[in-house]
């Protein structure tokens, strides 16, 4: 699956007292930013109706999306950067009103950083089917009540599509650069795939060029998580009180993605078999550190997201397969006139390298030639936001020509 937010994906440590305090109350039926809620850095888009690939029709498609930095003239500055899967527009900054958490990628995205906002402009929207201001099931229908589980299965595809309907409005012919890690790193390549003459630069990072069955596979468990717990009551739970919601569907399902985030070395070195208390797990009622850490994870993720989203977006990336309809994965890639920097993490067990590695030796502008950076790291798939130095060493590197 994939990912997040900066408070998230600091290194594992054991949950305190004061962490346990902070999850206090019953959890909403859903954790979705809501119209009436504070707008925090969002602007909004509303671009009309939208038809997916399966033909399914949203009356009224808006995106979500904060920017940094000043469009030029020319409109050749724009830098468009794609979130992964429970990530959302909120690139930089700090928390306040609106985001309960600071930027998911502060340390790269700002004046002077490797994504440099006195040159670059940056667009990050909220993906169609979130739930963080864009249109999504937690969004209302033109009928008055929620979308819910009404709202309809999208691909990748329709994702990017979405995207280019906000670059039109904005009035963005190409982008600068193209830039996203995990989920969002689909997105990219989609980009970069279906419109070269609108993609300058390409980064692609921790991301797979298909979702392959063993992550199918992954997703599927999650997915069900969710739909068999009894708060979910088919996706039609928005009327739910506080705590009686699909929280611990979600929760379960955040914990068995977490599993595929960190790295084992991680995980085992910052965890080892410690006890959460003084009261031994060893059949006397206690807990492992690690047990503690899932599941304050878990109970956290309920409060800003939502569970019918967590299943599009998850259906949306098993959708992903660069090469569908286009003779295959590698013909696919041929497509792609774009500068493009492919980077992946030695520890990654969610997309493993070896699909960062396919994609950089299918695409003949790679900076690197044909085999993707490797970033080393114990964080596993999470090292690309964790890792912020060695990514931000060679995104400069991409962007300064």
């Amino acid at each position: 699956m994939d990912w997040q937010i900066s408070e998230d994906t600091v290194p594992s440590a054991p949950v305190t007292e004061a962490d346990t305090r902070s999850m206090a109350g019953r959890p909403p039926a859903s954790g979705a930013w809501q119209d009436g809620d504070h707008p925090g850095g969002r602007q909004f888009a509303w671009l009309g109706p939208f038809t997916t690939e399966r033909g399914d029709t949203i009356p009224h498609m808006r995106l979500a999306y904060e920017t940094w930095g000043e469009l030029n003239a020319d409109r050749s500055n724009a830098v468009l950067i794609t979130h992964a899967l429970t990530g959302d527009s909120h690139v930089a900054g700090d928390a306040g009103p609106g985001h309960p958490t600071a930027g998911w990628w502060t340390p790269v995205v700002g004046p002077g950083l490797a994504i440099d906002t006195d040159r670059w402009f940056v667009i990050a929207p909220n993906v169609l089917g979130g739930c963080q201001g864009s249109t999504g099931p937690a969004s209302i229908h033109p009928d008055g009540d929620h979308w819910a589980s009404r709202f309809p299965y999208l691909t990748v595809r329709d994702q990017v599509a979405a995207h280019a309907a906000l670059a039109e409005k904005l009035g963005i012919e190409r982008w600068g650069a193209v830039i996203g890690g995990s989920m969002g790193g689909m997105h990219a390549l989609e980009w970069a795939v279906t419109h070269p003459d609108r993609v300058a630069r390409l980064a692609v990072i921790a991301s797979p060029p298909v979702n392959t069955a063993d992550q199918i596979a992954l997703n599927s468990t999650q997915l069900e998580a969710i739909e068999i717990d009894p708060g979910f009551q088919g996706g039609e739970y928005y009327e739910s009180a506080a705590g009686d919601g699909p929280h611990r569907g979600l929760a379960l399902a955040r914990r068995m993605a977490m599993l595929n985030y960190r790295g084992v070395i991680e995980l085992n070195k910052r965890f080892d078999r410690s006890w959460q208390s003084e009261v031994s797990p060893l059949g006397h009622g206690g807990r492992f550190a690690v047990e503690s850490y899932l599941d304050f994870h878990g109970n956290k993720f309920t409060r800003r997201f939502d569970a019918n989203s967590y299943i599009r977006l998850v259906e949306a990336m098993d959708s992903h397969d660069v090469g569908r309809d286009r003779g295959g994965v590698e013909d696919a890639l041929k497509r792609v006139t774009a500068r493009t920097l492919v980077m992946g993490i030695n520890t990654d067990r969610l997309f493993p390298i070896d699909g960062q590695h396919r994609i950089a030796r299918g695409i003949g502008s790679t900076i690197h030639g044909s085999d993707a950076i490797t970033i080393r790291s114990d964080f596993g798939h999470d090292g690309f936001l964790i890792e912020t130095e060695t990514v931000g060493h060679h995104l400069r590197e991409l962007l300064a020509e």
